[in-house]
């Protein structure tokens, strides 16, 4: 290396699925300013790799088995936060984005990234800045720019949570699961568990009856004539 020439970033690749997996290392190993410098196939490995080798950056996937890659992100930023983490993922949805984030990722890709935006993720989180994709960039600007729903004031009944609450207003105010999903940022299915929990607990049976119930325990008023 020569002098003032900078040191390629250290990476470890950490994906679940082998093809995929050396498919990125053999891309990264085109490219100059990266080095991998090992490769796991879950998050348990990967926490374990970082403690061995002290990556500058990991590239994560998300689903993994033993250990995903949101927990793994929590751990290696709690126990080893020189090492920066560049999730790169098929997942764009609010679900996968966002406990990321809050995990401590500084990067976040999908896996349609070409092996440029990759490097410049990978450069952008070492000097301090996140290293997103443009339509990550985009979903962030959309949540941002979106008024959160109200907070529903009255206390719920039934040992009902705050987001139970929250959708069986929403049921309650006509919005079908779709609807609920996207104002709640959330995928239909978990509209789905928040109802099945929510009828569980109060022994409703379907959208009428929790439409009721709704207005019975004061959680929606009648519109004003």
């Amino acid at each position: 290396m020569t002098e003032g020439e900078k040191k390629p970033a250290r990476v470890v690749v950490a994906d679940d699925q082998t093809v995929v997996r050396e498919g990125i290392v053999m891309l990264l190993g085109l490219l100059p300013g990266v080095e991998v410098v090992g490769a796991a196939g879950d998050g348990e490995e990967a926490v374990r790799l970082v403690a061995e080798l002290a990556p500058d950056v990991v590239l994560m996937d998300l689903r993994m088995p033993r250990c995903d890659g949101v927990e793994a992100t929590r751990r290696i930023r709690s126990e080893y936060p020189g090492t920066q983490v560049v999730v790169l993922t098929t997942f764009a949805d609010d679900e996968s984005l966002f406990p990321a984030l809050r995990a401590g990722a500084r990067g976040y890709l999908t896996k349609d990234a070409g092996g440029d935006e990759i490097v410049r993720a990978v450069e952008s989180v070492l000097s301090g800045d996140a290293g997103l994709s443009p339509s990550i960039q985009r979903r962030l600007l959309e949540r941002l720019s979106q008024p959160e729903p109200a907070p529903v004031a009255t206390e719920a009944p039934d040992g009902l949570t705050a987001r139970e609450t929250e959708v069986l207003v929403l049921i309650a105010e006509g919005l079908t699961n779709q609807e609920i999903a996207r104002k709640l940022h959330v995928s239909t299915a978990t509209v789905k568990t928040h109802i099945n929990n929510l009828f569980a607990k109060t022994g409703l049976k379907d959208r009428a009856q929790a439409v009721r119930y709704a207005y019975g325990k004061g959680l929606v008023r009648p519109p004003a004539d």
